[in-house]
């Protein structure tokens, strides 16, 4: 049995949340300050170089944003879908509904951050994301199911209740209050809030509605980052589900603690930190390409097939690289040449300065010669 007042939409308070300002106000600040950093070396960018980040950074979050929940996709074919919504080369391949659902979800939020929100758009986002399912009752509206919505785990008999969010009956009504509320903090709006208090509110506020069937942790991220879109006036690009797949027990957790009492600063200090890291992720995606730029423009007719094509597969890695560094192994698979070829191919590549050398014997491993900030 579940206590009576256990989960904070059941607090006479709800959905008032309660926050100590003073906590936040320094992240806040950051995250401004950042964010127009960002913003700013974008407009220095080659077309082609800022159209091949922001379908990386798209498209990166729409595999990370799916990961979270458990369902791991086909990065080409997400990257080929967001490459058409741009208008950019790409190949044939049909896409799975399943990608290009998150894609175009994606790719509507990066176009309309600026409109106000409204059912409809995540009605919208919804039959994208639900695109090809036959197992839900409702697709692109709210949810009506009579059983509670709950996140349980355990065995069957004896289950464990993680959360268990308002009733279907009261769904509506709840979320009817949450447009209004995300509409009015808007930047300029009466009650406005700052950026990362309402994009943590909001995520909170509605993952805690739960209104759909499924789909709504990749919803309330993506209303967050509306959010954040809102506040610096155009796409955040920030790596926010990146952020929070790598440590995604910390977020459940921190979402866990959240979820019976109205009084939220807990939640909003440890999103705004996930904020400002993703902010710094994207920081060095863009060192990352500029150094990616500055490599190629040096080399340039230089390699051979076989060595462009294995940079090329390097780059592809991101700013993590090969796990460990790549290999004669990993050349070799890559570009399909012998070991003697790929012996010579990798020292060449050494010597014109492109790769570094780390290790001896079947312990050598070789690293882009590039440099970006920590």
């Amino acid at each position: 049995m579940i206590a009576e007042n256990q989960w904070n939409w059941q607090q006479h308070d709800w959905p008032r949340f309660r926050f100590d300002n003073s906590a936040l106000a320094e992240r806040e600040a950051n995250f401004l300050l950042h964010g127009g950093f960002l913003m700013g070396t974008l407009l220095h960018f080659r077309e082609d170089d800022k159209s091949a980040l922001t379908v990386e950074l798209i498209s990166d979050e729409a595999l990370r944003t799916s990961e979270i929940e458990g369902e791991f996709l086909n990065r080409e074919s997400v990257q080929s879908s967001i490459r058409r919504h741009f208008g950019l080369a790409t190949d044939t391949r049909r896409v799975p509904p399943a990608e290009q659902g998150i894609a175009d979800m994606m790719m509507d939020l990066y176009r309309s951050f600026a409109a106000p929100l409204a059912h409809e758009t995540m009605f919208r986002w919804h039959a994208m994301l639900t695109a090809g399912r036959r197992d839900l009752k409702n697709i692109g509206a709210y949810r009506t199911h009579g059983e509670p919505m709950q996140i349980i785990s355990g065995p069957i008999g004896n289950p464990t209740i993680h959360f268990e969010a308002p009733p279907s009956a009261v769904v509506e009504k709840d979320m009817e209050g949450f447009v209004n509320w995300f509409n009015d903090t808007a930047p300029h709006r009466n009650k406005a809030l700052p950026a990362l208090t309402r994009a943590g509110i909001a995520h909170l506020y509605f993952v805690t509605i739960h209104p759909f069937e499924d789909g709504n942790g990749r919803m309330a991220r993506a209303l967050a980052e509306k959010a954040l879109s809102q506040a610096l006036s155009q796409p955040t690009l920030i790596a926010l589900s990146q952020t929070i797949q790598k440590n995604r027990n910390s977020y459940y957790e921190a979402l866990h603690r959240s979820s019976r009492d109205n009084e939220i600063t807990a939640w909003l200090v440890y999103f705004a930190d996930t904020v400002l890291q993703a902010q710094d992720t994207t920081r060095r995606m863009i060192d990352f390409l500029i150094q990616k730029t500055k490599l190629y423009d040096r080399i340039k007719g230089q390699l051979n097939e076989r060595q462009g094509k294995a940079i090329a597969r390097i780059f592809r890695e991101g700013t993590e690289g090969f796990k460990g560094g790549l290999s004669a192994v990993n050349y070799i698979s890559i570009t399909g040449a012998a070991r003697a070829t790929a012996t010579r191919d990798l020292q060449d590549l050494v010597d014109k300065g492109v790769l570094i050398r780390t290790g001896a014997l079947k312990s050598t491993r070789y690293h882009l010669n590039i440099e970006t900030r920590k």
